[in-house]
């Protein structure tokens, strides 16, 4: 089926540097915090569920790495202020920050309520611009790497998902003028689209096992991605190799992209 990331990661290191994963406690931001904490970072996650952040610490904490979780509603700026002035103090500037929460479900617009809408951009989209804009006294100048956590549906419309098609255009929208704001300051913005990634809660939930069964063979690279494949990339966009990288849409999907819309059919 083809190689995966792990066969040839390259030789990240990133001791000293401390790294913020927002709705870094499960799924692909937990991937990405542990990649980071695995090539010697301190690393402070956050979301609401205190069980899964003590979980997360516990399993980022066993490659001997500094490690720091905090509860936390990106919906609400204060509490994120607050998460964030409590990781710099105790752990420095941040160099990397991930902004990954995220929710979702199936609903056809003319089903979906309106609070339905709204609660989905209230994380994706609001949620985003709040972890980044409290975020910006806490970065490294210059020097820090913004990177944000997209979607497909942020570039192909996909039925039933309006509510995360509109979140996520924004998102990358927040992405693209933030790296022209804060260019000057010398931080970098990126934007990550992951593809189908086995294992996952959005394709356990969003896509169904029929459309699972025959998804690897539509997938130009044959396979479904791995968390390996999300955290690689993250890992390079944090890292000096990707020092002039800014503005960026990423998607990391095998290809799957170059298909448009056409992929999400078998939602229906």
């Amino acid at each position: 089926m083809g190689s995966t990331a792990t066969d040839s990661r390259p030789p990240f290191d990133f001791h000293g540097r401390t790294v913020f994963v927002a709705g870094g406690t499960s799924g692909i931001n937990l991937g990405i915090a542990d990649a980071y904490a695995a090539a010697g970072a301190r690393v402070a996650v956050m979301s609401r569920d205190a069980a899964r952040v003590e979980a997360a610490c516990a399993q980022l904490a066993r490659h001997g790495a500094e490690v720091y979780g905090r509860t936390g509603d990106v919906r609400d700026y204060a509490a994120v202020e607050d998460v964030l002035a409590d990781v710099h103090a105790r752990l420095g500037d941040i160099d990397v920050l991930v902004s990954g929460a995220a929710g979702n479900f199936l609903a056809k617009a003319l089903d979906l309520s309106s609070n339905g809408f709204k609660v989905v951009v209230d994380i994706d989209l609001n949620g985003t611009f709040h972890v980044l804009r409290a975020a910006h006294r806490f970065l490294r100048k210059p020097g820090a790497s913004i990177i944000n956590i997209s979607a497909p549906q942020s570039y192909n419309p996909a039925p039933m998902q309006v509510h995360a098609c509109a979140a996520k255009a924004g998102l990358d929208q927040v992405m693209r003028v933030l790296a022209l704001e804060w260019g000057e300051h010398g931080i970098r913005v990126n934007s990550i689209v992951p593809g189908p990634i086995a294992g996952t809660t959005g394709i356990q939930r969003l896509v169904s096992d029929e459309a699972r069964a025959t998804m690897a063979g539509r997938i130009p690279l044959r396979r479904l991605g791995a968390l390996e494949d999300i955290a690689a990339m993250a890992l390079f966009l944090g890292s000096p190799f990707a020092s002039y990288v800014t503005g960026a849409l990423i998607p990391v999907d095998g290809g799957i992209s170059l298909l448009g819309g056409r992929h999400h059919a078998n939602l229906e």
